[in-house]
């Protein structure tokens, strides 16, 4: 199937996805916040550039759409023009995240991702920031009792 936009249309309706301030990672920022939690958003000093890092607890938080990071889901479709091209990039993105969250364990972060198919509905969203924010909290409760810092 042919694109039925121009390439200066493309290219324009492209530019509008946002990389900062999505609304998924708004609603994990205001989980996080109302369940008491401080945190710093895209640090650029740490490898792939976390959405949320919170480092009193160690814990960076990436917040994935599921078509640009292949969650598998129903949202992570394959447009129909130009596979080779998507395939590629889908896969270099992957790679990318691969690499960013080995590079963080290595420094001694505890990476966590959350969905954005998690996110879609309430039922759905309220289990997954409780579950986020069990997560979280369990990883404190462990560096306090090894005498660690908070």
């Amino acid at each position: 199937m042919a694109d039925t936009l121009s390439k200066a249309e493309r290219s324009a309706l492209m530019a509008r996805i946002r990389g900062k301030d999505t609304k998924p990672e708004v609603l994990v920022r205001s989980a996080l916040h109302r369940a008491g939690f401080r945190f710093r958003l895209h640090a650029r000093a740490l490898p792939g550039r976390p959405d949320i890092v919170l480092p009193r607890h160690r814990v960076v938080v990436f917040v994935h759409g599921c078509f640009w990071h292949r969650h598998g889901c129903a949202l992570s479709s394959i447009p129909a023009t130009r596979r080779g091209f998507w395939r590629d990039k889908f896969e270099r993105n992957i790679a990318r995240d691969a690499r960013s969250a080995r590079a963080l364990r290595r420094l001694g972060w505890r990476v966590v991702t959350v969905w954005e198919c998690a996110l879609r509905t309430q039922a759905s969203r309220e289990r997954a920031l409780e579950r986020l924010v069990r997560r979280i909290s369990a990883v404190s409760k462990r560096l306090s009792a090894h005498g660690k810092p908070l």
